[in-house]
């Protein structure tokens, strides 16, 4: 049997083994069934039975530990002894669970328990562990494995906490003494079964003599009445919780409850003025503001909100109170125009009202208040205004030009009355087909009229004030043309009439109407009748629509008044049968419809009736003339165009292929004359001394050309084919200036004209180079009166045809130079 002790009871097992003999004194065993306290059956009777008359029960598998042991050395726990340990070191003592090795240690010779570390009951309350007794040589055991429970007892080493705190709560205003606000809870971690370490108590630290807090279960509640939230709206509170029920060593937590007080309708609205003055323009447009009137309340949200109305006032309709919703302003909005020369103000009563009273609260009231605002209208300078905004006026359509068609009128509607000056807004008459009279308004035609383009006239006009042009009145004068007949009526449509070879006599072949651009007023009724020329034909007739028949104009008379002899539509009937298509493909009736207008105009219009060919049922198959073979162009004349069109061709062929062989020369004829680049140049610059025009070494070093046969200006693509011997240039060292220039010239281009490589031109900066001290010397005229005009002139003949006239008039002597 294994007996365990823990640290008190096993001093005082060793205080009564000092108190009995070892041979009086037994073992205490725990039976691992029961876990009851035994005696060993060896032992000696125990005294204790003696003194009491029933056995008794020892719970030994229980250790209790303090928490937050602060010693030095390990925590003894209590110890663990075996009826099989002798004492002899045989048996070796093992313990396991929870917390074994690395937080309690067992001394396995002597069975001691220590626990090595600081235990937290808040961590973790109790630990459940293993002791069992083992043979130290095989490790087998000796008893059987026992389970034991190490508590861990509370200390008071914890504070309460408010874990919702900070609170936040709110209470109405005006609310009476003793409403709860809201209710506090601080939690405690320390064992609540043991002592008084987790019982807590409440108290109030700050927000006196506002609030109150019950000690035990943390409900705040208001300590004054009638609390107005308009002096103060909101009180910190700090509440403390303690623990050891509030005695001296408990621990104490705090927090803060905001408490914001609820607004209630307890303020009536009152106006800060009892009367209000606003001036307004007379031109302020209707709907417009006029003014904002506001009363004040100290309440707020929707206890603020107020319905404003006017209760009377001197202008009846004129204006219209609202409450702007955002800010609670009474807007007075004009309803009708201001007219300052009407009535310059008004006077209104408007009163005010909560929308939302309290019935608590109505000895407070009342909840309405009244003030008188006064409308006074400022003159401003208006526009002139018509006598009549729309002014329906009516003209002929043939009035003449000037014709009066009506008069507008308007007034300036301030003291000053001005004069009035009227014109037409011409975007409204872009054909100007009306005038206005300036001084007295009388409108007039300018054009002649057509009703037929335009029947209604919407014109706008300008009432412009003398004194002040910028003020402008507008007014519509609305002009409708009136009808005359002045359009002859003509067919609705064009007839396209086909008359079957078949036809019978009396047959129907078409049925026409016509149409009149003028309008009638009792409608559109026309006479239809056969022209003249026609009147009497054998092949068709007309006929209205009620029967009646008029061959020709003489049938009806003109100038009757009946109505019954005009109709809408009339008929073209056949007189005869038997048409043929190859005798006359078409005929052509002239038709006179005369309108019912008074006077009544007519016309003729022509009506194309085609002969086809048709089949039993009446529907043509093929209409107009039948080609004839024998008919059209001899052979011989088709011959004759033929060839005529193909010798055009071959003529217009060779004048191409001409054209296309003819040799274009390398050079232009006239560019063949080298001293025409000299009429194109066009720098004066520095006459004959501008040697930047061209090298002169090139020009006054003939002789040393290495190659004669290529081009000194461009280069060409392909060699030439035409080569000087060496002995045949000339040697220009002895002559002067002008010849040599002249002699280079004619040898380049006389290169130029047998190589077939070089291309068609030469450099215009060649022939540009008058040279230095020519005997012509420069052409400019600049110089002309301050040179001698006694010269000798020969050398123009040398200068080829060009020069000729110069030669004639200036030389005395024919040229003999290479180009005469």
């Amino acid at each position: 049997m294994m007996g365990w002790c823990c640290s008190g009871i096993c001093r005082t097992l060793a205080f009564l083994a000092l108190l009995f003999p070892p041979w009086e004194r037994g073992c205490w065993g725990l039976n691992p069934s029961s876990g009851d306290l035994e005696k060993s059956p060896h032992s000696e009777p125990d005294p204790w039975e003696v003194l009491h008359r029933h056995k008794r029960s020892w719970v030994w598998n229980q250790f209790f530990v303090l928490e937050e042991y602060t010693g030095n050395e390990p925590l003894y726990v209590g110890k663990l002894h075996s009826d099989v340990d002798k004492g002899d070191g045989k048996v070796k003592y093992v313990l396991s669970g929870e917390g074994a090795t690395s937080i309690f240690t067992i001394d396995e010779n002597t069975g001691d328990i220590h626990a090595t570390k600081r235990l937290d009951r808040e961590a973790q309350a109790y630990y459940t562990l293993q002791a069992q007794a083992v043979d130290r040589l095989t490790n087998l055991p000796v008893e059987p494995r026992s389970e034991f429970v190490v508590k861990v007892q509370d200390i008071n080493d914890n504070e309460p906490k408010f874990l919702d705190g900070p609170y936040l709560a709110g209470v109405p205003e005006m609310s009476p003494l003793g409403t709860m606000v809201v209710q506090v809870a601080a939690t405690d971690a320390d064992d609540p079964t043991y002592g008084n370490s987790a019982r807590v108590v409440y108290s109030i630290i700050h927000g006196q003599p506002y609030f109150s807090v019950e000690p035990k279960t943390g409900v705040i509640r208001t300590a004054l009445p009638n609390m107005d939230r308009e002096t103060r709206d909101q009180y910190v509170l700090v509440i403390q919780a303690k623990d050891m029920v509030g005695q001296m060593g408990g621990l104490s937590g705090t927090t803060s409850v905001t408490v914001t007080l609820t607004d209630v309708n307890d303020n009536p609205p009152r106006f800060t003025h009892k009367s209000y003055q606003y001036t307004v323009l007379e031109s302020l447009p209707v709907q417009s503001v006029v003014a904002r009137i506001k009363a004040a309340d100290a309440d707020i949200g929707s206890n603020a909100e107020m319905d404003y109305r006017i209760m009377d006032g001197d202008g009846p309709g004129m204006f219209n109170i609202t409450t702007d919703e955002n800010t609670q302003e009474g807007v007075i909005i004009l309803l009708k125009p201001l007219d300052f020369e009407t009535k310059s103000s008004f006077s209104l009563r408007i009163e005010a009202t909560n929308r939302n009273i309290d019935s608590n609260f109505l000895s407070l009231g009342p909840f309405s208040d009244t003030t008188s605002v006064k409308v006074t209208v400022e003159d401003v300078n208006e526009p002139p205004v018509f006598s009549a905004s729309l002014s329906k006026m009516s003209v002929s359509e043939d009035a003449k030009v000037g014709t009066s068609i009506g008069r507008v009128s308007a007034h300036d509607p301030d003291t000053s009355n001005s004069g009035i000056r009227y014109s037409i807004d011409r975007n409204t008459d872009l054909e100007r087909f009306f005038n206005v009279d300036a001084l007295s308004g009388v409108i007039s035609t300018a054009k002649p009229l057509d009703r037929e383009a335009n029947s209604v006239h919407n014109l706008t006009i300008f009432a412009i004030e003398s004194k002040d042009p910028m003020e402008i009145g507008k007014g519509i004068a609305l002009i409708t043309v009136q009808d005359i007949n002045d359009n002859a009526p003509v067919f609705a449509i064009d007839y396209e009439t086909l008359l079957c070879e078949n036809a019978m006599p009396g047959q129907v072949i078409q049925t026409i109407s016509a149409v009149d651009k003028d309008e009638p007023p009792n409608g559109h009724g026309f006479y239809f009748a056969l022209a003249a020329p026609v009147a009497g034909n054998l092949n068709f007739t007309l006929r209205d629509n009620k029967g009646a028949f008029y061959t020709s104009q003489d049938d009806f008379n003109l100038n009757t008044q009946d109505e019954n002899c005009f109709y809408t539509t009339a008929s073209i009937l056949t007189k005869r049968g038997g048409f043929r298509r190859r005798e006359q493909p078409v005929y052509r009736l002239p038709v006179l419809i005369v309108d019912s207008g008074s006077p009544a105009l007519s016309s003729t219009n022509t009506l194309s009736v085609r002969v086809c060919d048709c089949d039993s049922d009446g529907v043509a198959l093929s209409c107009g003339a039948v080609a004839y073979t024998s008919t059209g162009l001899s052979t011989g004349a088709l011959l004759a165009i033929l060839g005529c069109i193909i010798t055009l061709l071959v003529m217009v062929l060779l004048i191409v292929t001409m054209r296309r062989r003819r040799k274009e020369p390398l050079i232009l004829e006239e560019e063949r004359d080298i001293r025409e680049n000299i009429v194109r140049y066009d720098d004066e610059g520095g006459g004959e001394e501008d040697t930047e025009a061209f090298d002169m070494v090139t020009l006054r070093n003939l002789n040393v050309i290495r190659d004669p046969n290529v081009r000194r200006d461009v280069t060409p693509d392909t060699p030439t084919f035409f080569h000087y011997p060496t002995a045949s240039r000339p040697s220009y060292k002895s002559l002067p200036d002008n010849v040599v220039f002249r002699e280079f010239i004619w040898e380049r281009l006389k290169d130029a004209d047998v190589d077939p490589s070089a291309p068609p031109y030469d450099s215009l900066q060649t022939y540009a180079f008058e040279g230095s001290g020519s005997v012509a010397e420069s052409l400019s005229s600049l110089e002309s009166l301050s040179t001698d005009s006694d010269q000798n002139y020969d050398y123009l003949s040398n200068w080829g045809p060009r020069f000729k006239k110069l030669a004639d008039l200036y030389g005395n002597s024919d040229g003999t130079g290479v180009f005469s």
